[in-house]
């Protein structure tokens, strides 16, 4: 077969044969500037190794998907930038100080096995970052700790206090304030909350993500995390920390939101995103991980095609 057989000669599309202009290579754009500004808060606070980390996941998941479409005999698809973006995301949920090794193997298997071994960008059910994640986290948790792989700092990780010695005692250890500001243990770039704030408020006036999933993600921790606190203040921490704490944030704006994941009708997208952030309630309170936002993505993510099915009723149809 030659390469001209490879390619699609021949496009169908309905009238009136013209878009908003958005692209794919755009959308990653977009999310790069509002990484950038991520990595820059997480170089301010864990130092120069860093960049070695975001640099070595970008690199190795280039390369991956390089490779994986020269085995599939398809088209290069690196310019689109999914790649790439893909690779700083899965960064920003590792330790600043992770080894090497664990770097290559999260990004080759969340290529292989998140995006690939689906037919690509688009076509994964489960957002590409969190499989990846998921993977080495299981299967290397001590290397994804960042209580073991952070020693050299004055910060906590109120998540591991509220786990362990209730809300109050972790209240008295962080403010708001200090948590904005990404002042706690946690991955490298997920807990720079302030940063993923500016940042996904860019990407929300851009278009590039759906403002129903953010609030409605927000709106469901806020909400199972109130009633919660209202029932019992002594065992429930203030819902506001949840929100502020761990991968929340950087759940709620960069993977909750991706497109090939996630309804694409209102009334779907906000319960996908309500029923994603009281999921990170539950996984929280009752589950055995302290964390377990990127968890919570990827169970709304396998629903997200129930969650799709709900549609509105066409105009002019009776009852």
């Amino acid at each position: 077969m030659s390469n001209l057989d490879k390619k699609i000669l021949f496009s169908m599309s309905v009238a009136p044969f013209w878009h908003c202009g958005r692209t794919i290579r755009g959308n990653s754009i977009h999310t790069g500037i509002a990484l950038m500004l991520v990595i820059a808060m997480a170089i301010w606070h864990w130092g120069l190794p860093v960049l070695g980390v975001v640099a070595l996941s970008a690199l190795v998941s280039l390369l991956t998907e390089e490779f994986w479409n020269k085995v599939m005999e398809r088209c290069s698809t690196w310019s689109d930038g999914t790649a790439l973006v893909s690779g700083v995301m899965l960064a920003c949920l590792l330790p600043a100080t992770a080894p090497f090794w664990l770097v290559i193997i999260g990004a080759f298997c969340m290529i292989t096995f998140g995006k690939m071994a689906f037919g690509g960008y688009g076509a994964n059910p489960v957002s590409t970052v969190c499989v990846g994640w998921a993977m080495i986290f299981i299967s290397f948790p001590i290397y994804m700790d960042p209580n073991a792989m952070l020693l050299q700092t004055d910060f906590i990780d109120p998540l591991v206090r509220l786990k362990y010695f209730g809300p109050d005692f972790m209240m008295n250890c962080v403010s708001f304030t200090g948590l904005l500001f990404g002042h706690q243990i946690g991955a490298l770039g997920a807990s720079q909350n302030l940063a993923i704030i500016i940042g996904g408020i860019y990407l929300l006036a851009r278009g590039v993500i759906r403002m129903e999933i953010v609030i409605s993600f927000i709106a469901g921790i806020l909400l199972l995390g109130g009633i919660l606190n209202i029932y019992n203040p002594e065992q429930y921490v203030n819902p506001f920390y949840h929100l502020l704490t761990g991968t929340t944030l950087f759940c709620a704006f960069f993977l909750a939101t991706e497109f090939a994941c996630a309804p694409d009708r209102a009334i779907g997208m906000w319960l996908y995103g309500l029923v994603g952030g009281m999921l990170v309630v539950v996984i929280r309170t009752y589950g055995i991980y302290t964390d377990g936002a990127p968890f919570a993505v990827m169970l709304i993510n396998l629903l997200s095609p129930y969650f799709a099915m709900i549609q509105p009723k066409p105009f002019g149809v009776k009852q």
